[in-house]
């Protein structure tokens, strides 16, 4: 913690980020896959001058995520949505490389207006890896993505590219390369067809041990087999174990527990952990001292988790959460009117610079 920084505050270390950049190099050149940022997992420009000199652009879900990354990182930005507007597609047809589109309806609907960029559609393969059916994208029903090959190939004419984005923090090389095969096979008219590819991302190919050089392999192969350029949308895999959620125990209460409340809150500030009913991970555990850590809104359910500590906590103790960078800033919302954790990076040359810090005026100005 850096006394001088008033707490709560994410802290993204530039050095443990880079660890991951360097991983994602290596992948582009061993496979010769492309790789680009997910904005809607991680959207903090100020370490975009960073990330660009390794990722190939961006990749969005939204106008304003498209603008962001055309804006602030540059060289490709791709745009995809559920859903445009005729507003959305009026911005990014000026801005867009490429424009994937997630149905039939829609690409027939503005195809004539975005034929200039390289126009993409999302392919749902019906298989999946997720933990999570909140986050299945093949989950029962879903509405991500054309699930007929049929159409797919009524529009091959329109399309340049085509989308499978079908993983979900998936560590599992094995099963990586089990559905890979299986959409080689069952879209191969498809794939033969079209000149790039996006795997989407929740690839956790990043991750220690991962194989890289196999992983490489199989999306090298894939491509000559093909003859296609991939496109990987690593969200997490780029981020990962780059960020903390730095935290300052403001009170301790008991009911049969010890729980230490902090400065910051679940509800507004790790929200997928509230999401997908996973605690936080803390970087001081390990001892005798057990504490349920709570976050200070009104939520009844505002808990990070229980832990052990070294250390007793006292009032003034810090709790740092780990992994905070991921689906979390780009989550933080005004829920109680909590302060907004300040965004501090730590830059390679090891400065330390406070890059955002949000005041009352930003609550007031949010609401109206």
């Amino acid at each position: 913690m850096y006394k001088e920084i008033e707490t709560p505050y994410y802290l993204i270390d530039e050095k443990k980020l880079l660890k991951n950049l360097k991983k994602i190099e290596y992948v582009k050149e061993h496979s010769k896959a492309k790789v680009l940022l997910a904005l809607k997992c991680f959207s903090v420009w100020s370490v975009f001058d960073l990330m660009s000199k390794y990722m190939d652009g961006t990749t969005s879900s939204s106008l304003y995520e498209a603008k962001l990354g055309h804006d602030h990182f540059g060289k490709e930005t791709h745009a995809f949505s559920v859903a445009y507007s005729q507003k959305d597609i009026k911005e990014l047809k000026n801005i867009s490389d490429k424009v994937i589109f997630n149905s039939m309806s829609q690409l027939n609907k503005f195809y004539n207006e975005v034929k200039h960029t390289s126009i993409g559609l999302r392919v749902n393969p019906g298989i999946s890896y997720s933990n999570f059916d909140f986050a299945d994208p093949a989950r029962k029903y879903s509405r991500l993505g054309v699930t007929s090959k049929s159409d797919v190939v009524s529009v091959l004419s329109k399309i340049s590219g085509v989308m499978f984005h079908y993983n979900c923090e998936n560590d599992s090389f094995g099963i990586f390369s089990d559905m890979l095969d299986t959409i080689s096979f069952r879209y191969k008219k498809i794939l033969n067809s079209v000149k790039w590819v996006s795997l989407g991302g929740g690839i956790y190919f990043t991750k220690e041990d991962y194989p890289l050089d196999r992983f490489c392999k199989k999306l090298k192969s894939f491509s000559e087999k093909h003859n296609i350029q991939i496109y990987l949308e690593p969200g997490e895999a780029a981020i990962t174990k780059s960020c903390e959620l730095v935290t300052t125990v403001l009170d301790i209460v008991k009911n049969i527990k010890n729980i230490a409340i902090v400065d910051a809150s679940v509800e507004a500030h790790m929200l997928d952990l509230l999401v997908y009913r996973t605690s936080a991970k803390v970087d001081c555990e390990g001892g005798g001292n057990r504490y349920i850590v709570a976050g200070k809104s009104c939520l009844a359910g505002d808990i990070f988790g229980e832990y052990k500590f070294a250390n007793a906590l006292r009032v003034g103790s810090v709790v740092r959460f780990a992994d905070a960078a991921g689906y979390t800033m780009v989550k933080k919302n005004w829920f109680n009117g909590l302060g907004m954790p300040s965004i501090v990076v730590k830059r390679l040359s090891g400065k330390v610079e406070i890059v955002k810090k949000f005041l009352y005026t930003d609550f007031s100005n949010a609401l109206s």
